[in-house]
């Protein structure tokens, strides 16, 4: 199910253009258009999972979405480490009110983050 006012569900329907690199039944996989790192992935469910990780019914979705991003993360682009993070609400950065992943990397990340 999609939602017809989602920027992500608009990526997903092919009306809105991205850079895909990788999909499953389930998951898309494409770069980010405003990077914060080097190599910068979203990874979102296909279905409208409706704000974040805290309103995720199925853990299926979640094993998939974290499955796509390892398997994408094994590019030559993530070979020195990588960092998975998803926001969620308005305090923790998260500014599309659909389920995602940012799969980082192409640089050292620094800890804490910020």
């Amino acid at each position: 199910m999609t939602q017809a006012d989602c920027l992500f569900c608009r990526i997903v329907a092919g009306e809105i253009p991205s850079n895909q690199v990788a999909e499953t039944e389930i998951s898309l996989a494409f770069r980010d258009i405003n990077p914060v790192a080097p190599q910068h992935v979203l990874v979102i469910p296909k279905r409208h999972v409706a704000d974040s990780l805290a309103d995720l019914d199925d853990p299926w979705v979640l094993a998939d979405l974290v499955q796509l991003a390892r398997e994408v993360a094994k590019g030559d682009e993530f070979a020195g480490g990588w960092r998975l993070v998803t926001n969620i609400g308005a305090d923790g950065g998260q500014t599309v009110p659909h389920l995602h992943l940012h799969l980082l990397g192409g640089r050292k990340m620094k800890w804490p983050p910020g």
